[in-house]
């Protein structure tokens, strides 16, 4: 039970956490949070960008190695014809130093410059923003700073860190630099044979910033656009949802605060979805609750009139007592007074009867009933308590059918009870009440039948009205409270039935009540 209640009581967290967020912010970052997700690619873009940069360092090393080669042994003239077909071919500037350090050649002196550095002061909006970009996303990922790119003053090779070292270890030497514009300059030395001279190879490795600057701004501004895309559809789609709910809100805060009356709750009748269903679903709830309320409000004046005369017949009565003498009329005072005493205690039983009828059924267990079995033994109980007054009731059951219905047997049995009396009170001594049970399709229709005058069609509904006043003749005043016929209706709905007044189908004199229940379903 610790751990039940202690999951219901996380969920009931998580369900806080998420309702402290409006319906259109948790819809935005619904839609928009793929998107931004999508937008990590940006940084992926600089993982790669460091891949594609490792792989030209391992072939500007190869390249220089392979130039160097070359050019050992090589005469002068073919050295120079090798660093400007080289060059041009690889767009690389090539310089080659003497065992003390000075230039000996330079690829862009012996021909024309195979390569130029971008002037970023000619950039145009597109490549600052690219710029712009790279920068923000070094920024962000903590990228290590790159040395700028610069030509020395001095042209020998103590100018060139990596020429240095290539000079005093004999090994090559790769180093990575920044141009301006934010593309990398990729530097290589090597010896050159065995007396001491150098090579320097410098690339502006422009391709590799193309490549994942257009990668790079691509995706951004794609996922911009998607952006605003998802941001328009998602404000539409919150729109659509959430301005009926606060519409819907705001009529249920109005009817809350008692001015049901002159609320209107919005139906949204062009929408089928599931807001129309709870627009209509509210209205028709709003509607049910307005008559609910008409209703208590008048059974409240119903009760407060018919409390009333019996109250007033026993004030009088009580008051005159006192100042009369004569026994004779002194006992018929006392009979009023109890008489009016026994009526207030019917219409009280009958009132809170009445009252509790939803309240009881919708607590109570619905459990199986046999109607012909509830009659027989409720019209027994009857004769044995002499409430027939020497009227017979016979009960005819169709036996070719059950006639079991799904319901609460108390309630059930005060509806029979109710049916029986009223009928038996209008019957003539003497006469016969005709109880009739058979199915009908998935229905079970009951009639309880009379031998009284009958009732004339307009007045067949309101025999279900409460406090209903006509009674059958020469019966005294206030032995019914005129709510037996309206409890037995209330009950039949609330079981999902009904039940009518009609005439007698055989043409004879009477009033037949017919009460209609769903049949229970087969075991």
């Amino acid at each position: 039970m610790a751990e039940a209640a202690s999951r219901g009581q996380n969920g009931g967290e998580q369900m806080s956490a998420t309702g402290r967020f409006a319906l259109t912010g948790r819809i935005l970052a619904v839609n928009i949070l793929p998107l931004l997700i999508m937008g990590g690619g940006l940084f992926y873009l600089d993982s790669y960008r460091t891949q594609l940069i490792n792989e030209r360092f391992k072939l500007a090393r190869i390249e220089a190695q392979i130039t160097a080669e070359a050019l050992a042994g090589a005469t002068r003239e073919r050295q120079d014809a090798l660093l400007v077909q080289i060059g041009k071919e690889q767009r690389m500037r090539l310089r080659t130093f003497d065992a003390k350090g000075k230039l000996t050649a330079d690829s862009f002196t012996l021909a024309d410059p195979a390569f130029r550095f971008n002037d970023i002061s000619d950039d145009d909006w597109e490549q600052r923003f690219a710029v712009w970009l790279d920068r923000t996303i070094d920024t962000i990922v903590s990228a290590e700073a790159v040395q700028d790119y610069q030509e020395p003053e001095a042209q020998d090779a103590d100018a060139w860190p990596e020429l240095a070292r290539a000079r005093e270890l004999g090994l090559s030497q790769v180093r990575l630099y920044d141009w301006r514009d934010g593309t990398p300059v990729i530097t290589a030395a090597v010896p050159v044979g065995l007396q001491g001279a150098t090579l320097l190879t410098v690339r502006n490795a422009v391709d590799i910033t193309e490549s994942v600057r257009s990668a790079r701004s691509t995706l951004f501004l794609a996922m911009l656009m998607l952006m605003a895309a998802s941001a328009a559809l998602s404000l539409f789609l919150a729109r659509t949802i959430v301005t009926p709910l606060r519409l819907l809100a705001r009529a249920a805060v109005r009817v809350k605060q008692g001015r049901d009356r002159e609320v209107e709750v919005p139906r949204l009748p062009q929408r089928s979805d599931e807001i129309g269903l709870l627009a209509r679903a509210v209205s028709d709830m709003t509607g049910a609750l307005r008559q609910r309320i008409d209703a208590v409000d008048s059974f409240a004046a119903d009760v407060a009139h018919e409390i009333k005369n019996p109250l007033a017949s026993l004030r009088n009565a009580i008051d005159t007592l006192p100042r009369v003498d004569d026994p004779a009329l002194r006992a018929q005072l006392t009979d009023i007074a109890a008489h009016d005493v026994r009526r207030i205690d019917r219409l009280v039983t009958e009132i809170a009867a009445a009252s509790r009828v939803d309240a009881e059924i919708s607590r109570a267990t619905l459990e199986r009933v046999d109607l012909s079995e509830l009659f027989a033994n409720l019209i027994r109980s009857r004769e044995d308590r002499g409430l027939n007054g020497g009227r017979r009731i016979a009960l005819e059951v169709d036996d070719r059918t059950r006639v079991t219905v799904m319901g609460v047997a108390t309630q059930l049995e005060r509806v029979a009870e109710n049916l029986l009396d009223n009928a038996v009170s209008f019957s003539p001594p003497e006469g016969i009440v005709e109880v009739k049970i058979r199915a009908n399709g998935r229905q079970i229709v009951t009639e309880v039948c009379d031998a009284g005058p009958g009732i004339v069609p307009e007045a067949r509904e309101a025999v279900f009205r409460r406090f209903h006043s006509d009674r059958p003749e020469g019966e005294s005043f206030g032995n019914h409270s005129g709510l037996g016929l309206a409890i037995g209706r209330a009950i039949a709905e609330a079981h999902d039935g009904t039940l009518v007044a009609d005439e007698r189908s055989d043409g004879t004199a009477g009033a037949c009540l017919r009460l209609t229940l769903p049949a229970a379903a087969s075991s």
